[in-house]
């Protein structure tokens, strides 16, 4: 699958390839973060996650891993919703 520039393939740990759509994209603290949605035909399926990148300088590719620490994600969530203050992050 061709990815287009505002979609990204994330694989878990599963090894199933999922695709979301890039909403947004900020950097805090000198780290990468990406608001990102999965791409259903139903918005109220949609699911939305914020991505942090982990890459390090010998990755070829970009490497993303799901924020999970509850005071780092509200951090970077806060952050996203003044960017988007038209959608709901909580």
């Amino acid at each position: 699958m061709n990815n287009r520039p505002d979609e990204i393939n994330f694989t878990t740990e599963d090894g199933e390839e999922v695709v979301f759509q890039v909403i947004e994209q900020t950097r805090l603290g000198g780290t990468d973060y990406l608001l990102v949605s999965t791409i259903t035909d139903d918005e109220e399926d949609a699911e939305a996650l914020i991505f942090k990148d982990i890459s390090k300088d010998t990755d070829e590719d970009s490497v993303y891993d799901i924020v999970e620490d509850e005071q780092e994600l509200e951090s970077v969530a806060a952050i996203f919703k003044e960017l988007l203050d038209d959608i709901e992050l909580y």
